[in-house]
């Protein structure tokens, strides 16, 4: 019988905390990945992190972290177990100098996220990532990270080993429309472990910071963060990294194209005239840096009517394959709007997952992607 999440789960559900409740409907498990063949004897490798409420409650923890340990190394397929235990909060006062710059704070103490970037030799490409796929838009508001997620979803679903960095700093949005919560662990202080979601991996500024907190940061701290959320997080092996970019041609799109590694990108606009005349400056600014720009997508290109079936366009029509057409680029797919897609991205389960008109819209754009060689 294979390794899989469920399994693992289930294994660490049968393991009672003292004072009531279990690992898992605790909400304690963090970064939980699966190697397959890669442990002893070609056997799956498990790791995972437990994370204490707090670092007293942590120091108590150490025999639950050993009983974990050895219920998931009975389960068959598994050949061998890594579990790192760690405390959400700050830790007992220690004489240490504070960071230089502030940031949001993951479990690990001595870690900030933010900051002024460090120097590089070489662009970054994270390790085990094939492909690194930027999702761009030229204004804001045209559904870029709802396209983001559900590509990713769709993507996933292809068979595709996926992340997805939400590297809109200032208005992130992902753990809300990926329906993901909670703090990545880093138990080394350096190394952050990201969330999983739908089988998609995930990183968001989101998850250190309160959803109605706003992220006050200078031009510098968005780019250390970028740099950190590429080069720091532990993504495993990937087929594609999916960046949702903040709209518009500011300092994460720059660090993103001259920093890493960048596949392609990937433009979302509305046929709107006015969304048009943005989407050209993105087009225009992947030029200027020399990223290659893989296509377009034409977002809420079409409403139909749930009561008389008429399709009505409220946005214009057409105005995104014209731009494509003009540039020599391929639409890779027009996605209506509707109120399934809306729904559905506030619950936390993207389109995408389900069945109906969207979900094979998306899966079409995926399918495309994938027989490119682009994902």
């Amino acid at each position: 019988m294979s390794v899989t999440h469920k399994r693992v789960e289930e294994a660490l559900e049968r393991l009672a905390l003292p004072d009531g409740g279990t690992l898992i409907s605790r909400d304690m498990i963090r970064a939980l990945t699966l190697q397959a063949g890669e442990g002893v004897n070609g056997l799956a490798k498990v790791s995972f992190v437990i994370e204490a409420p707090s670092p007293a409650i942590a120091q108590h923890m150490e025999p639950l972290r050993r009983a974990a340990e050895a219920a998931v190394l009975a389960l068959d397929g598994v050949g061998s177990v890594s579990v790192a235990l760690t405390a959400h909060g700050p830790a007992a006062r220690q004489a240490a100098k504070p960071a230089a710059t502030p940031g949001a704070t993951l479990s690990a103490p001595s870690l900030k996220i933010g900051g002024h970037p460090k120097p590089q030799a070489t662009p970054i490409k994270p390790k085990g990532v094939s492909r690194i796929l930027a999702v761009a838009s030229g204004k804001g508001g045209v559904g870029k990270s709802t396209v983001s997620a559900n590509l990713a979803v769709a993507l996933a679903r292809q068979g595709r080993r996926v992340g997805l960095l939400d590297a809109d700093i200032y208005g992130p949005s992902q753990p809300r429309m990926m329906g993901v919560s909670g703090r990545p662990a880093s138990p080394d202080g350096t190394v952050i472990e990201p969330l999983r979601a739908h089988g998609v991996t995930i990183m968001s500024i989101g998850f250190m910071v309160p959803e109605d907190k706003a992220v006050v940061w200078r031009g510098p701290m968005l780019m250390g963060a970028l740099q950190q959320m590429l080069g720091q997080v532990n993504w495993g092996e990937l087929d594609v990294l999916i960046v949702d970019l903040p709209p518009g041609t500011g300092d994460v799109q720059l660090t993103l194209c001259t920093k890493s590694e960048l596949s392609g990108a990937i433009v979302v606009s509305t046929p709107q005239d006015v969304a048009l005349i943005d989407a050209r400056k993105a087009l225009d600014m992947f030029k200027t840096l020399k990223t290659p720009v893989l296509g377009l997508i034409e977002n809420m290109s079409f409403f139909t009517c749930p009561d008389c079936g008429g399709v009505h366009h409220i946005f214009g029509h057409g105005g995104v394959a014209s731009e494509a057409k003009s540039l020599g680029l391929p639409l890779l797919g027009a996605l209506p709007i509707d109120l399934e897609t809306r729904l559905a991205g506030d619950a936390g389960t993207p389109v995408a997952l389900g069945e109906g008109p969207v979900s094979e819209a998306y899966a079409q754009i995926a399918r495309g992607l994938v027989a490119g060689g682009m994902a």
